[in-house]
């Protein structure tokens, strides 16, 4: 049986569910309206972006499939543009588990396509498609993917970066995520030199995944605080 298609919505800056964060991203000279397919519920859940460029090594590429698969299994939200191929390869991990996913295409979501799969998910309450873009960014360009990556890191509590080549543009936003004052970690590798060095934490994918539970347990025992008031 075919899934239905989703209905497309929208949060405004006003709305209690917008992200208090995203109010003052460097990306934006104002708050945006964000267009949505699924669960809004899911902003609400801390998550950790994943981002990987093109150019990255090989023993990295393996390590973040890896990193991938215990987020899901651990049922982290996560977040991410999910554009380049290893990172399109993490969402397929990712969609097979029942974890929360919000996927930010660097284009509008007002006549997008979606695979049986998106649908399925959308259905099942565990996938958000998220854009600040409006029906006139049909296509994906390098500015809105810059744009949308700064919505990423404003949005996520943790920001993975598994690989930055010298000079590259991942690198310069790995600065500017800093400079913010965001948690950006990567992993442990001596492949790894240009983002140790900018005083990136590199950890293992089990310190990884403490460090988005331990940014569970807030709103864990907020929830649990809530059911105990009913």
């Amino acid at each position: 049986m075919t899934a239905p298609t989703p209905d497309l919505g929208s949060i405004i800056p006003e709305d209690l569910i917008y992200p208090t964060s995203l109010k003052t991203s460097w990306a934006f000279k104002s708050a945006p309206t964000l267009y949505t397919i699924g669960d809004v519920g899911l902003l609400q859940k801390p998550a950790i972006a994943l981002f990987c460029s093109k150019q990255c090594l090989g023993d990295l590429i393996l390590k973040t499939y890896d990193l991938a698969q215990v987020l899901r299994d651990a049922e982290i939200p996560v977040i991410g543009g999910f554009h380049t191929p290893i990172e399109q390869d993490c969402l397929k991990i990712l969609l097979h588990g029942p974890q929360p996913i919000i996927h930010c295409p660097a284009r509008s979501l007002h006549k997008m396509r979606l695979s049986s799969e998106q649908k399925q998910a959308i259905g099942e309450g565990r996938l958000l498609l998220l854009s600040p873009f409006s029906a006139s960014y049909s296509h994906s360009t390098t500015e809105l993917a810059g744009k949308r990556n700064a919505m990423i890191g404003a949005i996520a509590h943790t920001i993975f970066i598994a690989y930055a080549s010298p000079n590259s543009k991942t690198l310069a936003f790995t600065q500017r995520l800093i400079s913010a004052g965001k948690s950006v970690v990567t992993f442990v590798s001596s492949t790894n030199p240009l983002l140790q060095e900018q005083s990136i934490v590199g950890l293992e994918i089990d310190a990884i995944v403490q460090r988005c539970l331990d940014a569970q347990m807030p709103h864990i025992q907020k929830a649990a605080s809530i059911d105990n008031e009913k």
